[in-house]
């Protein structure tokens, strides 16, 4: 029988955006090159009917939607799954955040593996409303998918309190290996190489944004600390307090999603800052360690699991503070901690060892459900 898989959730490819289209594009295009027949649904702005195409060997389903907010994503993903179960037996949906509606793949006997991030319904951005929905959310998927993925043995955990270990498979994220970088791209930014450290995060709560800003203003750092993520002073409250708290050697780019300028920013930093506190295997992360970032990371079980004993941690203001007193100066450490991030990623997170995990375990439940 030819190997046929939908992949659900994510904005679609080639990717422009987050973790998961980044994970969409490498594992259809692996797929694609071991012979499968591999479709993926993507998100489009504005009206009209559904319309198909193929971009590199993957057939991709593109679903216009009017709204560009969380509805429209709410609104795409029915659509998508709706699509989904009348064309396809076997389905990869990445993120529970919709998974009620997961129900019809499991009414029409679909075979549907489900990613199941991090644990969405902690984070501080959500309202009350917010977050029962996406507690609901998580439950019906560890109920509806006939098996589930965990990036990380945290998430592993969390989701054994929901159903048997044995319907779990941990296969962490991947990312590319950076042995070099076009140097040329950090000038355009008024940067140099180790000229700066860097933070590439949502402006949220739950990332520390407003903490690192405010350790790093705390006094002349001689380097600048580049922040990556969109601002909006006007109606968000956060990104105002974040604004006002940077000092003169702060910057905000804004977000960048280039993957080029991305990999320059990542292999050339003085020092990486990762303030994330809720989820799994974070994708930045995991490509800070890629590139050979030296890593400050804040101190959680998902982190310190992550970024190894080789990082440095931090809990708040403060100790981020004087982490940064004792790092900035202190180039052997610096390139110590380097060469750890080299080994750490080789050792856990290569693409091709996740891709392989995929696959095998596509074809191990797809037949043990036929």
């Amino acid at each position: 029988m030819r190997k046929k898989l939908a992949i659900l959730g994510s904005r679609g490819v080639p990717a422009a955006h987050g973790g998961f289209e980044t994970f969409a594009e490498k594992l259809s295009l692996y797929l694609v090159e071991k012979g499968w027949e591999v479709t993926v649904y993507c998100q489009e702005e504005g009206k009209g009917p559904v319309f198909t195409d193929t971009w590199e060997g993957v057939q991709r389903v593109h679903i216009p939607v009017s709204r560009g907010d969380a509805v429209g994503t709410v609104v795409f993903d029915w659509k998508a799954i709706w699509h989904a179960s009348r064309h396809h037996r076997l389905t990869l949906t990445l993120g529970y955040n919709t998974a009620l509606f997961c129900i019809l793949l499991r009414l029409r006997g679909v075979t549907n593996l489900i990613n199941m991030d991090g644990v969405e319904w902690r984070r501080d951005k959500w309202s009350a409303a917010g977050r029962a929905w996406l507690y609901l959310n998580e439950r019906a998927g560890c109920l509806l998918g006939n098996h589930l993925i965990a990036d990380h043995p945290e998430i592993e955990k969390h989701l054994q309190t929901r159903v048997s270990a044995r319907k779990i498979t941990m296969i962490l994220y991947g990312a590319e290996d950076i042995t070099a970088a076009d140097e040329t791209v950090l000038r355009k930014l008024g940067l140099t190489p180790g000229g700066y450290a860097l933070v590439v995060a949502r402006p949220e709560p739950e990332n520390s944004i407003l903490e690192i800003v405010q350790a790093f203003s705390a006094r002349k750092r001689g380097v600048k600390l580049v922040v990556l993520g969109n601002l909006n002073p006007r109606e968000n409250a956060y990104h105002r307090a974040i604004l006002e708290a940077a000092g003169d050697e702060v910057t905000f780019p804004g977000a960048i999603y280039d993957k080029d300028v991305l990999a320059a920013l990542r292999f050339y930093t003085r020092l990486y800052i990762h303030g994330h506190t809720v989820g799994g295997t974070n994708p930045s992360l995991v490509e800070a360690l890629g590139a050979g970032s030296p890593v400050l990371a804040h101190d959680n079980a998902y982190n310190r699991w992550v970024a190894g004993p080789g990082a440095a941690y931090f809990t708040d203001q403060e100790s981020c503070a004087k982490m940064l007193d004792e790092l900035l100066n202190d180039s052997a450490r610096i390139e110590e901690m380097s060469e750890w991030s080299r080994r750490r990623f080789r050792e856990s997170f290569r693409w091709d060892t996740v891709l392989q995990a995929y696959e095998q375990i596509l074809l191990d439940v797809s037949s043990n459900t036929r």
